[in-house]
């Protein structure tokens, strides 16, 4: 979910054969209002698809495994989708460290939002999550806003949460390094997939997501005083996680910045 701008060409080209951007890749003639609105729907329907399975996986079955690989199996597909739907017009970042991501490569001088569109993305996505979280209690008959009672507030938890956000960066990013952002609706999708599985967090990372989740107290819910903890661990993820993409995605020098003999 970082930028790669489309080439600029002085012909007009068919709409097929446009570049078309995958997550963070922010795509310069779409309005910002545009933008904002498909990070709004784009969060609500993502928190929705997460906090819905969760709900309806407990109402089917006590087993906590396949509690849990149903709630993974519908975020893997929704993600994708959603990704793949709303990546042409806002990036379909979804998530406040991605957006932060961008917006500091752009200010080191890579591609990304400015500070005007993060002020706008950011809000969009938080709203967009606790929408989305009450939708989902409401399409199940739960209490539209209930505070969850799940305490996440465990060191190893959080640590989870490190791992798991670092990962998302470094895969988004590393992508857009390598040219590979078409990749992103599956590689993205893929990676929160297995993240469930593989993180003791079970993989948030996503601080827009767990503002959303505190909202139901449900199967996918955390409890708000674990919020604070969750949020930090995630920025620390970011940043951890555009380190690792400076590392390993180090670009080499060219001739020209051989000195001369």
């Amino acid at each position: 979910m970082t930028a790669t701008e489309p080439a600029a060409s002085d012909a007009i080209a068919p709409a097929e054969a446009s570049p078309q951007p995958a997550p963070g890749a922010t795509p310069p003639r779409t309005p910002l209002i545009a933008r904002a609105a498909a990070e709004l729907v784009g969060t609500a329907a993502l928190v929705a698809i997460v906090v819905g399975s969760g709900i309806q996986a407990t109402e089917l079955t006590q087993d906590v495994a396949l509690q849990l690989l149903a709630n993974s199996t519908a975020t893997v597909f929704g993600l994708g989708v959603l990704i793949a739907l709303l990546g042409p017009v806002s990036g379909a970042h979804f998530n406040p460290a991605v957006t932060l991501a961008e917006w500091w490569t752009a200010r080191r001088g890579g591609a990304g939002v400015n500070a005007r569109e993060l002020a706008v993305y950011v809000p969009s996505q938080i709203v967009g999550a606790i929408a989305g979280a009450i939708l989902a209690d409401a399409m199940f008959g739960e209490p539209l806003v209930k505070w969850s009672q799940h305490d996440r507030s465990a060191g190893n938890l959080l640590l989870g949460e490190v791992v798991a956000t670092a990962g998302l960066i470094l895969l988004i990013f590393g992508l857009a390094r390598t040219d590979r952002l078409r990749f992103a609706p599956v590689a993205v999708a893929s990676y929160i997939g297995a993240a469930y599985w593989f993180t003791s967090s079970t993989s948030f990372a996503n601080p827009a997501v767990t503002v959303g989740r505190a909202f139901t107290d449900t199967f996918a819910g955390i409890a708000p005083a674990s919020v604070p903890g969750f949020v930090a661990m995630q920025l620390i993820g970011a940043a951890v996680g555009l380190a690792l993409v400076a590392v390993i995605f180090m670009r080499g020098k060219t001739g020209q910045d051989k000195p001369a003999v």
